[in-house]
């Protein structure tokens, strides 16, 4: 009994000091949980304040920045507004100043108008007092002379009118017989004496040039393989080779003598070197054309030098070095302007020119048959065309005039056009200068040229055979092939219609495609 007592009060213990450690182990977890608590709630409450301070110190500073932008944005607009009203006052400154000046200037004016108002009034006074004063002296003088003003007048003009045209008449009478007596021996006298001083050979022009090979071998590399080289020779220079029985010399025949010299310096420079093809004759070709233009440059200043002329336009001494190759009825055309500017330049010294005009008579004596080298190139009388071309070189008014009166297509109004045509007559008469058949011939074939190049499409055309063929080169992107049979019917055609020659001629059309390519 006792000892279940004792195990019953034995658990009660137990159960009371169990309750007890659990109750005081609670309270300890509570203590520490609240002492947490209190921890963060203090961090807490030192991170808001943290926090608190640098969003009040963030707001201070943007408002001061703000506040800065403010004061300066207030002062540059002060400074505007203060420049604004300084310029401002300047300008009202100014104005006063002009209002001022204005009103000193109109002040002055007014002044000189009432000056020019009173010498106004004076001149009219005086203009008056004068008008006065020479009717008086009028009336005198018709009381003296017993006529009137009108009729004193009229008498004195008819008077003078008579003795003018009494001492015109004696004059002119005295003059003409004078002259009548004394023109033919002086113009004799004066033409003679141009003549003799002046010494130039007598020049002859051929259409054919002969040039000399090494050997009779040379003939057939001139000719190539099937003709390809003459043809192509032909071709490049527009000139016709003549290969016969005369040894060791070939025939070169154009009557165009820039195109035979061309074609003379090319066989020259083949035959000498030796290779002769068709690549071969184009390149010697151009050279030749290169050289003969520097002989025509050299031509045309030895010509200005020879007369004593400098001040020349670079076109029109190009264009007068070119007449060295062109002859007029067998006269080599440059030698003819020398010649005819120096006997120009002897009939002004004979008639008492000054320097001045003798030098401005030669020179209308070189250039008068300027325009016989761009005839082919242009339509129309060699005169009017040289004189076009002066013209638009700024030649002188009696230069240009001299030029296209010289054959009398234009009235001749001026001493240098006259004298120019008398040196020119003088020039071309005298024996032996000239030969008509070989101009003539040169004509024909140069009409024969024109009439194939006047036709659409036609690049090249070259008179061959002394005029019995035209070969005409087209541009075989405008022309086809059966074009080309009706262009050379409407050429032969039209030869027919224009010309007058003897025999046949063959008109060949060629048309010729080329593709070029570069192997790299």
């Amino acid at each position: 009994m006792l000892l279940v007592i004792g195990l019953i009060v034995g658990l009660v213990a137990g159960v009371a000091a169990g309750y007890f450690a659990r109750h005081r182990q609670g309270l300890a977890k509570i203590g520490s949980a609240e002492a947490r608590a209190h921890v963060m709630i203090a961090e807490a409450e030192r991170e808001a304040e943290t926090n608190k301070r640098e969003v009040i110190v963030r707001a201070q500073d943007e408002a001061l920045r703000l506040r800065q932008e403010v004061e300066e944005e207030l002062k540059t607009r002060r400074s505007d507004v203060d420049k604004r009203e300084s310029r401002a006052e300047q300008r009202e400154e100014q104005l006063e100043k002009r209002d001022h000046g204005l009103d000193d200037r109109e002040a002055e004016l007014g002044k000189a108008a009432g000056r020019l108002e009173q010498t106004a009034a004076e001149l009219q006074a005086a203009r008056e007092r004068t008008e006065q004063d020479r009717e008086e002296v009028d009336r005198a003088l018709q009381r003296v002379a017993g006529m009137s003003a009108a009729e004193a007048k009229a008498s004195l003009m008819r008077r003078l009118e008579e003795d003018a045209k009494r001492d015109a008449m004696a004059l002119v009478r005295d003059l003409e017989t004078k002259a009548r007596e004394e023109a033919e021996q002086r113009a004799r006298r004066i033409v003679t004496l141009a003549i003799q001083r002046l010494a130039s050979e007598q020049t002859t022009e051929s259409s054919v040039s002969v040039l000399s090979i090494p050997n009779e071998e040379m003939k057939g590399r001139i000719i190539g393989r099937e003709g390809r080289n003459i043809r192509a020779f032909e071709a490049a220079t527009g000139v016709n080779i003549i290969i016969d029985d005369t040894p060791e010399a070939v025939l070169l025949s154009c009557f165009d003598p820039v195109r035979r010299e061309i074609g003379r310096i090319t066989l020259e420079k083949l035959v000498s070197d030796g290779r002769i093809h068709p690549a071969r004759i184009e390149e010697m070709a151009e050279r030749a054309r290169s050289e003969v233009e520097e002989e025509v440059r050299r031509a045309g200043e030895e010509a200005i030098l020879d007369v004593g002329i400098t001040d020349i336009h670079p076109e029109l001494l190009r264009v007068l070095g070119r007449l060295k190759f062109r002859t007029s009825y067998g006269q080599n055309v440059l030698k003819h302007l020398i010649e005819t500017s120096h006997i120009a330049g002897m009939l002004g010294a004979e008639l008492g020119m000054n320097r001045d005009e003798v030098r401005l008579l030669k020179r209308c004596g070189l250039l008068h048959d300027i325009g016989k080298a761009v005839t082919h190139e242009v339509e129309g009388s060699h005169a009017l065309i040289g004189a076009e071309l002066a013209r638009r070189l700024k030649e002188s008014a009696e230069v240009v005039h001299a030029i296209e009166s010289h054959h009398g297509e234009v009235e001749q109004r001026t001493l240098f056009a006259v004298l120019s045509q008398t040196a020119d007559q003088i020039s071309g008469g005298r024996p032996g200068a000239r030969r008509e058949t070989l101009e003539a011939y040169v004509k024909r074939l140069e009409k024969l040229e024109e009439i194939a190049t006047s036709y659409e499409g036609v690049e090249k055309t070259f008179a061959m055979q002394a005029g019995r063929e035209v070969r005409v080169i087209v541009k075989p992107t405008d022309i086809d092939d059966l074009a080309c049979q009706v262009l050379a019917r409407d050429i032969a055609k039209r030869i027919e219609e224009e010309l007058q020659y003897p025999g046949q001629i063959k008109i060949t059309v060629v048309r010729e495609t080329r593709a070029t390519e570069y192997a790299k």
